[in-house]
């Protein structure tokens, strides 16, 4: 599989899954929690959107995140946090279903956006089969890079 495969392979592995367990540090503890994400824009970014709360200070402090999703396959994705305040990218993302969940409007000033800007990623399509999924698990569990390489099983990406 070649680069631009792989990209787009782990796009549309990101498309399939709305939720991502976001973890940051939390004194010298990863802490995950869920989080579902906006979009992914053109540069390959991922977008959140939170209220200012222990997670958004622990991404001030130490930038560096991971994201994983597992609804349809696997992904995994390194990179480091920003909080952006944007009014205007706020209100572009802004949906009934975010203010339930926030119990806010867009216009509090403790709404923000985290951005994540991967730097590495690693991913596991399933590709809906059964045979597939199996090969991947036997392939996690035995530890045995030679299987794991088939890239229709299992992808590395350095995304800097």
């Amino acid at each position: 599989m070649n680069q631009k495969e792989s990209y787009d392979k782990l796009f549309e592995l990101l498309e399939k899954n709305d939720i991502a367990m976001m973890t940051t540090i939390q004194d010298n503890k990863l802490v995950s929690r869920p989080m579902s994400y906006q979009d992914v824009d053109d540069s390959g970014d991922i977008w959140f959107m939170s209220t200012r709360t222990e997670k958004t200070e622990e991404i001030e402090k130490d930038n560096r995140v991971n994201l994983s999703f597992a609804k349809k396959g696997y992904v995994s994705i390194a990179g480091n946090a920003f909080i952006i305040n944007d009014n205007e990218k706020i209100k572009q993302y802004w949906n009934k279903g975010i203010e339930a969940f926030l119990k806010t409007k867009p216009e509090d000033p403790n709404v923000v956006l985290i951005k994540v800007v991967p730097e590495s990623a690693e991913y596991w399509a399933t590709d809906e089969s059964v045979k597939t999924v199996i090969e991947g698990i036997k392939s996690l569990v035995s530890n045995d890079k030679g299987s794991n390489k088939d890239s229709s099983i299992n992808e590395s990406l350095d995304l800097k």
